[in-house]
């Protein structure tokens, strides 16, 4: 039963999207502010978020930024605002996804859905499998099962979004990937995202490489076409 950690200080969407995921059989925790959110994600961390973003004491934008600081949970963003601008910096700070204010209950559901299952190990491997769970490509090491990514035997930590955009690109080196390709392999059917999405991803994935290695190019943008990971990176 995955854990669902509910923040808006709407009382009434707290109430009424527990008891539509709860009858989905997840478990809820609701929080009024962001603050108090993190307090209570901190010592008991959930398996998705779902985050208002205006909202008193700390919105959502400022809780998802603490959160990454110390943690990879998915995140979802509730939002009533129609800027575009929130969700490309709320991309770029870690989210998952993005639903606008007012939403169905269903949509709501299959969002929720969509991301677990990305998140969720896959069920026990066959020999063959396990053998072909970790992906290495020149100092890249990717693990599929534990979700975890090392560069040069040095830990970087990815979304799960980020992590389907990596291993997508590693999978074959030198071979272009384009955006809507990269699209098809990170996010569900039912999950809408544009162009700059994707760009807003790979961009935060170079900076996180270059964080623990300066020297890191081996994601290649080709313009108009799209991006691939160099042959015998290194």
């Amino acid at each position: 039963m995955a854990t669902i950690a509910l923040v808006d200080d709407d009382r009434n969407i707290l109430t009424s999207v527990s008891i539509v995921l709860e009858s989905e059989g997840y478990k809820i925790r609701t929080f009024t502010d962001g603050a108090s959110a993190l307090e209570g994600m901190r010592s008991e961390p959930p398996d998705l978020a779902i985050l208002d973003i205006k909202m008193p004491r700390m919105d959502g934008m400022e809780l998802l930024r603490r959160l990454r600081q110390e943690s990879e949970v998915p995140v979802i963003f509730l939002t009533s605002k129609d800027e575009e601008i929130d969700e490309l910096f709320g991309l770029k700070m870690g989210a998952d996804d993005f639903i606008r204010k007012p939403f169905s209950q269903r949509l709501l559901v299959e969002r929720v859905r969509a991301v677990l299952r990305r998140v969720s190990p896959r069920s026990a491997a066959t020999a063959s499998e396990e053998k072909e769970r970790v992906l290495e490509r020149g100092q890249l090491k990717l693990d599929r099962e534990r979700h975890t990514c090392t560069w040069k035997d040095r830990p970087v930590t990815l979304t799960v979004t980020e992590f389907l955009i990596l291993h997508a690109l590693a999978q074959r080196p030198g071979v272009v990937k384009s955006r809507n390709s990269l699209m098809d392999a990170a996010y569900d059917d039912q999950v809408y995202v544009d162009d700059r999405t994707i760009d807003s991803h790979i961009k935060r994935l170079r900076k996180k490489f270059k964080g623990v290695d300066q020297s890191f190019d081996v994601i290649e943008t080709l313009y108009g076409v799209g991006y691939r990971f160099k042959e015998n990176g290194v």
